[in-house]
């Protein structure tokens, strides 16, 4: 038995030797791993940006006020209306030399607008009186109407103090009423 007993030390021995040599092989086996491609990198996009500046013209309102120093029918500019200025910035930004964008940086009102100021005349156009002709007539109408502080159309209903005989042509203004229709002739 001893032998056998040997015989299958031995026989175990080069298989055990031989699993230290396979062993062994493999150990030397060197693996190789297959090249994977060098991925080709891509540009950095270039991204500038630029400010623009712009000015647009704020326009001035036209405003009026009554005024009793003038007189009706007449307007005067007390104030000169100025358009103002306002400057708006713009950042724009490129990528690789192509607009890709834009913000409002600013807005400013450089310069306000100055209001234009219109005064209107609310005094009523003073009714000129004929100076007093030196003949004692009243040269608003034709013929010789008296001066005085009334005149009435004689054969009237007026109290006078004075009285016009005929039919007279109102020239300026029909002072003393004489031309109640209206029609550019009194006491007729």
């Amino acid at each position: 038995m001893v032998a056998t007993s040997a015989g299958c030390a031995s026989a175990e021995s080069p298989s055990a030797d031989s699993a230290d040599a396979t062993t062994q092989e493999v150990a030397d086996v060197q693996i190789t791993p297959t090249p994977s491609p060098t991925p080709t990198p891509s540009p950095t996009p270039r991204v500038t940006t630029k400010d623009e500046i712009a000015t647009t013209e704020i326009p001035f309102a036209a405003l009026t006020q009554n005024d009793g120093n003038f007189y009706v029918g007449t307007n005067v500019v007390t104030v000169a209306g100025i358009n103002g200025v306002q400057t708006t910035t713009v950042r724009v930004t490129y990528t690789d030399g192509v607009e890709t964008g834009r913000t409002q940086v600013s807005q400013v009102v450089t310069t306000p607008p100055v209001d234009q100021m219109t005064n209107i005349g609310v005094t009523p156009v003073p009714i000129p009186v004929a100076a007093p002709v030196a003949s004692g007539c009243d040269s608003n109408y034709s013929g010789c109407v008296p001066i005085s502080s009334d005149v009435d159309c004689a054969g009237g209903s007026g109290n006078g103090p004075a009285y016009q005989e005929g039919i007279v042509q109102v020239l300026g203004s029909d002072i003393y009423d004489l031309d109640r229709d209206g029609d550019g002739w009194g006491c007729d």
